[in-house]
């Protein structure tokens, strides 16, 4: 099932596995020993529900049947916006495992129909072909790659294959409850197509995969802790592209909006949290400090000289790795 392009970026590797006890994670845990694959596993405990300390016991079972690591993080428990407070929650669980331990690949269990929902969502919203494109089966994120060796496969295959070897699974109730927005879209809108169009829609993925290759030129993005930047390539949707990829690593998200204000305006603060700036040759991405920083006469003149935009200045004071680069990059124009 699982695919030998994938299988092959993951032999003699370390990954990791982000586990939940759910049908989807557990058919890639027992897919990944029948291939021989090494890894270990990471679970988030958020303590809201009850089945949780089941899932769990359940993790920490396997792990020990199968000689590998289970990480285990018991999160504080969220008070609201809970899917995007969870998700901040378990990437920086995950990252904090990688960077300690090193890991190469992170591995996640979604399939066919979490790539189908998302790219309905989007298109409700307004998106081209990059962003109904959605998720990819491999992503860099700097330090490590971001794998979805189940992407091409549905949840019916997922369940028939765990029925089929008695695999034993959890079920999350809360994936029922129709008052959260993605569940009723998911049970009203792309579910039903996904029964009866499955082979259509696997095709549909296929091409669309191809095309973004062809439409979207890859840009490498070069990071100095946290503050990012490339150079342009006069394609405003790739660099939109480029700039969107990068705040999902850092757990942000664009909204459509941003992505309309990102193709005119040279100077955009999004989330309230990061600074963008596209001055027509490069893109710089910084956290947004809003405080006055008292900066010295000599570097507010090399700003002027170099027309860096003053809300970046702020950052670039207090990081002067950062400074440099910019002044390196913008002197060489």
């Amino acid at each position: 099932m699982l695919e030998k392009k994938i299988l092959s970026k993951l032999k003699d590797k370390k990954n990791l596995l982000a586990f939940s006890g759910g049908a989807d994670s557990t058919a890639l845990f027992f897919l990944l020993l029948k291939h021989n694959i090494p890894f270990d596993i990471a679970i988030v405990d958020y303590n809201i529900r009850e089945q949780s300390k089941a899932e769990v016991a359940y993790a920490l079972e396997l792990a020990r049947t199968h000689n590998l690591i289970c990480h285990l993080h018991n999160a504080k428990k969220v008070e609201q916006n809970f899917e995007a407070k969870a998700r901040e929650i378990r990437y920086n669980f995950f990252e904090e495992l990688i960077l300690k331990h090193n890991y190469d690949n992170l591995l996640t269990a979604h399939h066919l129909g979490d790539r189908f929902e998302w790219m309905l969502m989007q298109f409700r919203k307004g998106a081209g072909c990059a962003e109904i494109a959605g998720m990819q089966k491999e992503q860099n994120r700097g330090f490590y790659t971001l794998i979805r060796p189940l992407l091409h496969l549905d949840k019916k295959e997922l369940l028939a294959y765990l029925h089929a070897n008695k695999k034993v699974y959890f079920e999350d109730e809360s994936n029922f409850d129709e008052d959260i927005k993605r569940n009723s879209f998911r049970h009203n809108y792309s579910l039903p197509l996904l029964e009866k169009y499955l082979g259509g829609i696997k095709k549909s993925f296929d091409y669309l995969d191809e095309d973004r290759s062809q439409l979207i030129e890859a840009i490498e993005i070069k990071t100095i802790d946290e503050f990012a930047y490339f150079k342009s390539s006069h394609n405003k949707r790739a660099d939109i592209f480029a700039i969107d990829k990068y705040l999902k690593s850092q757990l942000y998200m664009l909204s459509a909006s941003e992505r309309e204000l990102l193709k005119t305006k040279t100077t955009l603060i999004v989330g309230r949290k990061f600074l963008v700036v596209q001055d027509g040759h490069f893109a710089f991405i910084a956290p947004l400090l809003d405080e006055k920083a008292d900066m010295s006469h000599k570097f507010k003149e090399e700003c002027r000289v170099l027309k860096i935009e003053p809300k970046l200045r702020p950052y670039l004071y207090k990081n002067q790795d950062a400074f440099l680069k910019v002044k390196e990059l913008l002197t060489a124009i």
